[in-house]
């Protein structure tokens, strides 16, 4: 009898444990699933991301091929959305912004690329279903401006290219075209400036071929501003290439347009897009006030490139390209902006002040966008005079670059979309002794790091007391 009882007792103390240990997991899971992240909606928080760094161009109307706007919209590409935003900065990643983010200088103007918590988020909602969630988590939607809005604002003056005629199968062509008048009787001073392309494909032509720049024939225009038959040419301004947005210069460093001057060159290269095209260039300038003066003139020394010796050998990736050159004047840098063609996939920006190397940037590179990266004020490279700039080049010609027709054969420079160009297009202004030294105290005096990527004399300053 006494063992039955104790054999009792014994069953019941287990019960009671087991039944202690299950209300400890209980509580344990509930306050595990307290703190875990609700799993993520479209209208939460994909609706917000999408807005921000895609509707740009993922709109009705937008040069991109497909809305992703409303959620019937982006449901059938949640799967694809996942994918295209987890590549990496590199060819085919979306949004298309192919600044690397573990080396060099992250402080850019107008970055829209998505922090590793938003790709994963993403890839959470994809996996997940795609939910939709409340409809009442839905943000406000955008409103845009017409396509045909200009960046720059309302310009001030617009000067508008020739017409061509673009036939459906021509081959490429490179060559001048006809001086413009810009019409100016005094000097002024520019702000900003946007080149566009205007021509009569339609936004949703389903027969354009889908090539670089498939909507449009100017592949590029490098031009300046002349007063008198290409004997007296002025400051050159940035190249107009296919996908290329707005120019804001420094408010200190406005450029320079004369009086009397016109648009002149005799670079032009036309590529045909598979539908005769009809199309000119429209260059819109937004100018400052009368009497501003810039207290700062623009870096003749700050771009660079090789295009006299490429050399890419077929069937092989992760190629390189070097060139170089030595600033004349202390400069601040103000952008970076990789020019290569179809089988380029990388460039870098390096500054090499005595025994100081510093990678400022790389960046994938995508001919499909070309892109163009400005710096921020507070981060914009402040290098000496005499500091070396050095560019590093990655070419892949093989059959995983889709850019590139036939990986079998060699390549050399060219200007041709399938041959080779190796440049910085990067702008940059020139600085006196006194301004330079302006520059770098308030970049010390903002800044608490050890080394300030950027600016090798930067740690030659002493900070004010207090910082």
């Amino acid at each position: 009898m006494k063992v039955r009882i104790a054999a009792v007792a014994i069953a019941m103390a287990a019960v009671m444990a087991v039944m202690a240990v299950m209300n400890v997991t209980s509580v344990a899971l509930r306050a595990a699933q307290a703190d875990a992240p609700a799993a993520p909606t479209f209208t939460r928080d994909i609706a917000p991301i999408l807005q921000r760094s895609c509707q740009n161009c993922h709109r009705r109307d937008g040069v991109a091929p497909m809305s992703l706007v409303t959620y019937e919209e982006v449901r059938p590409y949640a799967r694809a959305i996942k994918q295209r935003t987890s590549i990496g900065p590199h060819r085919g990643v979306m949004p298309p912004w192919y600044i690397e983010k573990n080396v060099g200088i992250q402080k850019y103007k107008n970055d829209p690329s998505l922090s590793d918590a938003e790709i994963a988020m993403i890839g959470r909602w994809s996996d997940a279903g795609a939910p939709q969630g409340n409809p009442a988590d839905m943000p406000r939607a955008r409103t845009f401006d017409d396509p045909n809005t200009w960046l720059i604002g309302p310009p001030d003056l617009i000067v508008k290219t020739q017409e061509l005629v673009v036939k459906a199968n021509a081959p490429d062509w490179w060559g001048e075209i006809a001086p413009v008048d810009l019409g100016l009787t005094e000097d002024r001073y520019v702000a900003a400036l946007q080149v566009r392309e205007v021509n009569d494909v339609p936004s949703k032509d389903p027969s354009g071929r889908t090539t670089v720049g498939g909507r449009f024939v100017f592949h590029h225009m490098i031009w300046a501003t002349d007063q008198g038959g290409g004997g007296g040419t002025n400051t050159p301004w940035p190249v107009h290439e296919v996908g290329r947005g707005a120019d804001f210069f420094p408010p200190e460093a406005g450029r320079l347009l004369k009086a009397g001057e016109k648009v002149v060159s005799n670079s032009v290269h036309l590529h045909s897009n598979g539908r005769d095209t009809k199309a000119h260039l429209e260059i819109g300038f937004k100018l400052y006030p009368k009497g501003y003066q810039p207290t700062v003139r623009p870096s003749f020394s700050r771009s660079l490139g090789n295009g006299s010796d490429i050399s890419i050998r077929p069937n092989e990736s992760n190629q390189q390209l070097h060139a170089y050159t030595v600033l004349q004047e202390h400069t601040k840098v103000t952008s970076f902006e990789p020019h290569l063609h179809a089988p380029g996939s990388r460039m870098c920006l390096e500054a090499i002040w005595g025994f100081n190397i510093q990678t400022l940037s790389c960046a994938g590179y995508d001919h499909n966008w070309v892109r163009g990266y400005d710096y921020a004020d507070d981060a914009a490279p402040l290098l000496p005079k005499g500091t070396i700039l050095h560019i590093i080049g990655y070419m892949d010609n093989s059959p995983a670059n889709r850019n590139v027709p036939d990986s079998r054969n060699w390549q050399g420079s060219g200007n041709r979309s399938v041959a080779n160009m190796f440049l910085d297009l990067g702008q940059g202004v020139a600085l006196s002794d006194e301004q330079f030294r302006e520059e770098m105290l308030k970049r010390r005096q903002s800044n608490t790091d050890d080394v300030i990527v950027g600016c090798p004399l930067c740690n030659t300053i002493p900070r004010a007391a207090g910082n």
